[in-house]
């Protein structure tokens, strides 16, 4: 089917979501399960311009070889792979997961999850308040949210579908406490083997550029545990910023900044595979009916739609909030910079970003309408 350029309304039977939607009439505490993870060790890219120190705390587990000490042998077990878990690695001011360590460019700290959920508003406005634009965005039976971070999109969605059942998986604990009683996150490694028994109808992914070392292998993962008839949503920027008028110069800080993202995935083995495959990567792991909604993130106000011009507010403060948190990991592992030459660089980056001389953009491409045959 032919790709679709900017939308005016709501896609296929999408679901709304409002502006601000009031809290669930229930909520539970959350069900959070950790998965172990054998082969946890050090990512040889934690170089020596990344020193690491772990948060001291782990339990132990019990010793004591009585049959009445296994379940507290067992429940110990447990509480030490969860205070592991929590034993996040502390590079240049920034925290960083511990399962999987070094896997994840990106930090877990408050200040990026701040910029997560602003990121999370940034998509929904994009996508005129909708939180899935495939068919699934209603009567999804059963939902898995790869990559949740703080959970915000597997929230919302639980909530608006409470007969749903929502799984929200990613590498980092910082979802929150309480949840709506459908919704459970798992602590686990997606690039590893997946051993949920019952396929899904709707997975759903966000913001996964530079997260695998292959993606359309995850893609084909993702197609083999969907039922007949399920759909794969993904939502994606795409780099490098572009302008339709010249005005962002190659030589400039911010085409700097994207091709230096692009060469530090390569460096690090996790690669920033091109959105615009998305598509060919959908249609050889087997989807079919492949519909392509493209958007635009300005990179600041300089638009003149209103529109635009409020998305360009959100985009900015979007990357040019977090840029530090965005870059220093990145750049620090995969170039071999120092943290002062990266924080250099990105303040030269954030005047480009402001600069509303520079009529850049962020594309961004949702494949809507992948579906299992």
């Amino acid at each position: 089917m032919p790709a679709t350029n900017e939308p005016s309304g709501p896609v296929g039977d999408a679901t709304a979501r409002p502006s601000a939607s009031p809290p669930p009439q229930s909520s539970s505490s959350a069900a959070v399960v950790v998965v172990d993870d054998d082969d946890d060790v050090d990512d040889p890219t934690l170089s020596a311009n990344n020193p690491t120190v772990e948060i001291q705390g782990s339990i132990a587990a019990d010793s004591v070889e009585t049959d009445s000490a296994l379940g507290a042998e067992l429940a110990s077990s447990v509480a030490s792979l969860s205070s592991s878990i929590l034993q996040y690695q502390l590079e240049n001011g920034r925290s960083y997961h511990s399962l999987s360590r070094g896997k994840y460019v990106l930090p877990n700290d408050e200040m990026e999850n701040e910029r997560l959920d602003l990121q999370h508003e940034l998509y929904v406005r994009t996508c005129q308040g909708i939180l899935a634009l495939c068919p699934k965005g209603q009567g999804a039976q059963r939902v898995l949210d790869m990559g949740t971070g703080t959970g915000q999109w597997a929230i919302d969605f639980a909530d608006l579908h409470p007969d749903a059942e929502v799984i929200g998986v990613d590498l980092s604990p910082i979802q929150p406490d309480f949840v709506p009683p459908n919704l459970v996150f798992e602590i686990d490694d997606l690039e590893k083997e997946w051993t949920w028994t019952t396929r899904f109808d709707f997975i759903f992914a966000r913001m996964m550029l530079g997260c695998f070392q292959d993606l359309p292998g995850m893609i084909k993962v993702a197609y083999d545990n969907l039922e007949p008839g399920g759909y794969l949503e993904l939502q994606d920027m795409a780099l490098p910023a572009l302008s339709d008028d010249g005005t962002l110069a190659p030589d400039s800080y911010l085409a700097k900044w994207c091709k230096a993202c692009l060469d530090a995935g390569e460096n690090l083995g996790r690669p920033v595979f091109p959105v615009t495959e998305y598509k060919n990567y959908l249609a050889a792991a087997g989807f079919e009916d492949i519909v392509e909604v493209q958007k635009k993130w300005p990179t600041n106000t300089w638009p003149r739609e209103r529109e635009h011009k409020e998305l360009g507010a959100w985009a900015y403060a979007n990357i040019a909030g977090g840029l530090d948190g965005l870059s220093l990991a990145h750049f620090t592992r995969g170039l071999g910079w120092t943290p002062e030459e990266t924080r250099v660089f990105c303040a030269e980056v954030r005047k480009d970003l402001k600069n509303p001389k520079i009529h850049a953009y962020w594309p961004m491409y949702v494949p809507v309408l992948p579906v299992v045959s």
